[in-house]
């Protein structure tokens, strides 16, 4: 079976270079910048450490490096540029705006609707008032962002969707006492 000669194509040389960059980043700049590591436990609490969030956007830079370079593995030649991109770009920006207003307000009109004698800035540690936001716009950012790709909406998207922000909550909301999921911390 015979392999293609490699050839460098910009879509290579974007992985490569995101892939470097994101590495760099990992094994230099975050333990060098940061006072702290991933996670710091005092006095039996554990809380997140000031390497934490630079080291998870560093990741998944590096696995879209990864990914940019698998997807190109098969492909030597670019293709032509497809004239839907940049519709298909301002319906994903729609979405996640759309998203973000939903998680932003609401919880401040559940509170509003269903406990008016509170205000959210009061509430916006407390269960279930400080999940409702991130719930409602995750579910929504990740089912559009979905149906957006598949062409359709199915009731699997939303499960994971769903699935996705209920996996988010356990991995930070539970396991740190003093971290606020957004849109809580900007309130």
């Amino acid at each position: 079976m015979r392999h293609p000669s490699f050839r460098l194509t910009p879509s290579r040389a974007l992985g490569a270079v995101v892939l470097v960059l994101a590495v760099l980043a990992l094994l230099v700049w975050v333990p060098n910048d940061t006072a702290s590591g991933y996670v710091v436990s005092k006095r039996g609490r554990v809380s997140i450490g000031d390497a934490m969030a630079p080291a998870l956007a560093f990741g998944l830079l590096a696995l879209s490096g990864l990914l940019i370079l698998w997807e190109t593995r098969n492909f030597d030649a670019p293709g032509q540029s497809d004239r839907r991109g940049p519709a298909l770009l301002a319906v994903m920006l729609g979405i996640c705006a759309a998203a973000l207003t939903v998680m932003i307000w609401a919880g401040p009109l559940a509170v509003a609707l269903l406990n008016p004698d509170e205000t959210y800035r009061n509430l916006r540690d407390a269960a279930p008032w400080k999940h409702i936001g991130f719930v409602v716009g995750g579910t929504g950012l990740v089912t559009g962002l979905i149906t957006l790709v598949e062409h359709r909406y199915s009731w699997a998207a939303l499960a994971i969707g769903l699935a996705t922000v209920l996996v988010l909550i356990g991995a930070f909301d539970l396991a740190f006492d003093d971290l606020l999921l957004p849109p809580n911390g900007d309130q």
